[in-house]
């Protein structure tokens, strides 16, 4: 039998970063193993405007992950913050700062505006920057009005405590159900498109033990796998859509609408 913990999708602990992703990211990561986009990369050249069909400004490179990719979405999400000038500030209006942002941060122009992202251990902040705001000037926030405006106050409110003290470190809760189903999700989803069998998808997931005492035609554990893998090719196929939250117009050249499964 072939050593399978030389394969990239077989160690498990190469997907503990996806626990922590939101649904952008995970968006992202289901998007980028999209073989069709993947070619439209390396072609980017010669069709520039490949971008918009998978619901992008500007095509990213699918070799980063989301730990270090910053995809331009399009349309913008619905809860992405909006920082412009104040055209009448009041005199204890506060200034915009760009340093005396917290966390680990991105700066990307999509050809219109900056669009900053900025991440420390627990948090992760979009905003765009309106061309007109510069250092020091007063500023103002805007959302759009369909977006969930409780998640977007909280974020500031992170913002806010955070620029005074900015933690080196963040307690976790146990991750949810939900967030290991992604993580096995996209280890599935790996396996099957480097050639894996689906017994050799639920070894690399469940280990070979499961596998021996549960393998069997109509046991649970095959159904699991093989929902796992239909899954990801669904969201990699169009689903991931839904995760942006992007409208249903300009998809992938192989995606078809579908809801979150």
């Amino acid at each position: 039998m072939a050593d399978r913990d030389a394969e990239q999708w077989y160690p498990t602990a190469a997907y503990l970063y996806v626990l922590h992703l939101d649904d952008l990211a995970l968006a992202w990561e289901y998007l980028r193993r999209n073989p069709e986009y993947r070619c439209d990369w390396m072609h980017r050249r010669r069709r520039p405007e490949a971008a918009h069909c998978w619901g992008l400004r500007l095509l990213e490179d699918p070799a980063l992950d989301a730990r270090d990719a910053h995809p331009t979405w399009f349309p913008d999400h619905p809860e992405l913050i909006q920082l412009y000038p104040d055209v009448d500030p009041m005199p204890d209006a506060a200034a915009f700062d760009f340093w005396n942002i917290p966390g680990s941060k991105c700066l990307v122009h999509d050809g219109r505006r900056l669009l900053l992202t900025t991440r420390w251990p627990g948090c992760c902040l979009r905003l765009a920057v309106a061309p007109g705001l510069e250092d020091g000037m007063a500023y103002v926030h805007a959302v759009r009005a369909c977006a969930r405006y409780c998640a977007i106050a909280a974020g500031l409110n992170k913002l806010t405590v955070a620029a005074d003290v900015t933690p080196l470190a963040a307690a976790r809760c146990r991750p949810s159900s939900a967030a290991l189903l992604e993580l096995h999700t996209l280890q599935a989803l790996d396996a099957t498109l480097a050639g894996a069998s689906l017994r050799q998808v639920a070894e690399g997931l469940f280990g070979a033990d499961a596998v021996v005492g549960g393998w069997h035609a109509d046991g649970g554990l095959r159904s699991k796998v093989r929902r796992l893998v239909r899954r990801g090719r669904t969201l990699m196929q169009g689903g991931y859509r839904c995760l942006a939250q992007l409208d249903e117009c300009g998809e992938g050249r192989s995606a078809q609408p579908a809801k979150r499964p």
